[in-house]
């Protein structure tokens, strides 16, 4: 991953930017995040991290960011195919979409609406 600054409106931002090979797939958006400090409050302890999947137990959908989960697209049992879009996260007060990164049937959601997620929690499995 590259971290570039860009500057917009005056205001400066450094950028996490995922270098791609040419045959990668759809990758989720860049967030931006403001270079000067911000005063806010606290946020709250993220919640512990699932479990990883023992092996060959399914592919876990993974969140790319911290933020909160604003819908889950799909349930236990349900058939996606790959870049399906299966929950939509908020993050900086944008919706970020999250697809799967294969096709079969979601085997496990592990977290619900309005819940926080941390980067790398686990949101649901495809087996």
């Amino acid at each position: 991953m590259k971290t570039i600054r860009i500057t917009l409106e005056g205001r400066t931002y450094d950028v996490g930017v995922e270098v791609l090979g040419e045959n990668a797939a759809h990758a989720p958006a860049p967030v931006a995040a403001p270079v000067a400090p911000v005063s806010v409050a606290a946020p709250p302890p993220p919640p512990p991290a699932a479990a990883p999947a023992p092996a060959g137990a399914g592919t876990p959908v993974l969140s790319p960011m911290p933020g909160q989960v604003m819908k889950i697209k799909v349930a236990v049992g349900a058939t996606v195919a790959t870049n399906d879009v299966v929950v939509i996260l908020e993050a900086m007060k944008m919706e970020t979409p999250i697809a799967a990164p294969c096709a079969g049937k979601v085997q496990a959601i592990s977290v619900k609406e309005g819940d926080a997620v941390s980067e790398s929690q686990v949101l649901l499995t495809i087996g």
